[in-house]
């Protein structure tokens, strides 16, 4: 496989699809196919990862908007995923380009076992020569395993492969202070080098979506969100126009690129803070939020406070602090029931309790992530 660190692209509905009509706007997907065959013969390995399934089902059966229930989504997506890769796989052939499906729920990167599999699967292909064409598996996926959005799901995958680009392609050129469509005064937005400075900012991130997606710009920041503190340099431009992903990565100042951080997490630290669903809450004091996010230290059982929620040992729960607010999620040593009965006590104390041979944390730092 090239030396050369993975190139991930996501577009979505809006991108592909007429907005008037639904249907496949084919010239754009040439021009996407082109681009990413470009990338390819640069060296990089490229994963794309592609909405629409639902959108090209809506078009093939004649419907009007979006179904609303989840059975019929699940139905129409079903329709429209073979349709959808029938249509790539002819432009990529053309260019002689072979691809993958790769269809992920949720629940495949949830367990350790199951993202180890999906890691060496995608290493596998790239190392083939392969685009991996990557959507969520809509037709079996439920609300509690589903990613929300491919904006998510394609940050995760950039943090699973260990990409050097997240491009996030959309129905506009770059961030803006503003809807541009609606504020004329809206001035653009071309890097973004910390993120809490740019959350601070109160931009103007705009409506849910498109009538035919699901995502919006909310859905753009949170991936980047995700994907730069992986060391993914993420850019939201254009989807109209993929040829500027030659142009970006050439230096050029086109759309809005948000930055890697300093000290990236790797990419198990990606798993645990974004992959897993939780299972529970564990309060803290203010001792142990300052020793986990100041001092990098393992959670101890005095600084637990209070539990919610039932769960096993090894689930993901999230840590909070005494109002509340999220700060890191882990992989628990204790059932919820063992745990009730260490709640603020030393860890000298634990053994006593629960018997020799238990851990000496609740959560190892190894097994715990900053949100």
């Amino acid at each position: 496989m090239s030396s050369l660190r993975p190139v991930v692209i996501k577009i979505g509905t809006s991108s592909l699809a007429q907005p008037d009509t639904g249907r496949l706007a084919l010239a754009t997907i040439g021009a996407l196919v082109e681009t990413l065959t470009v990338l390819r013969d640069r060296g990089y390995p490229v994963v794309l990862v592609s909405s629409g399934a639902v959108g090209v089902g809506c078009g093939r059966l004649g419907l009007a908007e979006r179904p609303a229930t989840i059975a019929e989504k699940q139905a129409v997506a079903a329709v429209g995923q073979g349709r959808l890769m029938r249509i790539y796989d002819d432009f990529f052939t053309t260019a002689g380009q072979p691809i993958a499906q790769v269809l992920l729920t949720r629940e495949d990167l949830t367990q350790r076992s199951r993202y180890i599999n999906i890691y060496q699967t995608f290493q596998a292909l790239l190392r083939l020569g392969v685009v991996p064409i990557v959507n969520e598996n809509d037709t079996v996926a439920v609300d509690e395993l589903k990613f929300g959005d491919n904006d998510t799901l394609s940050a995760l995958v950039a943090s699973v492969v260990e990409a050097e680009w997240l491009f996030l392609l959309t129905d506009v050129d770059r961030m803006y202070s503003a809807d541009p469509r609606q504020n004329p005064d809206a001035k653009p937005i071309s890097v973004v080098a910390d993120m809490a400075e740019f959350e601070a900012m109160g931009v103007d991130t705009g409506s849910r979506g498109s009538q035919w997606g699901t995502g919006g710009m909310v859905t753009k920041i949170t991936a980047a969100k995700i994907a730069t503190s992986a060391g993914v340099c993420t850019v939201i431009t254009q989807g109209k126009t993929p040829a500027n992903i030659l142009k970006i990565i050439d230096g050029e100042d086109l759309g809005t690129q948000f930055l890697p951080q300093a000290q990236p997490n790797r990419a198990r630290k990606q798993w645990i803070a974004h992959g897993l669903v939780p299972a529970g809450r564990l309060y803290l004091d203010s001792g142990a939020v300052r020793a986990i996010c100041e001092g990098g230290k393992s959670l101890l059982a005095a600084g637990v406070t209070e539990i919610e929620g039932e769960f096993q040992a090894e689930d993901a729960v999230i840590l909070c602090d005494r109002q509340g607010k999220s700060v890191a999620q882990g992989l628990v040593n204790f059932d919820s029931e063992a745990l009730g009965k260490i709640l603020g006590r030393r860890s000298q104390d634990v053994s006593k309790i629960l018997g020799s041979g238990s851990p000496n944390t609740v959560i190892h730092r190894d097994n715990l992530a900053l949100m």
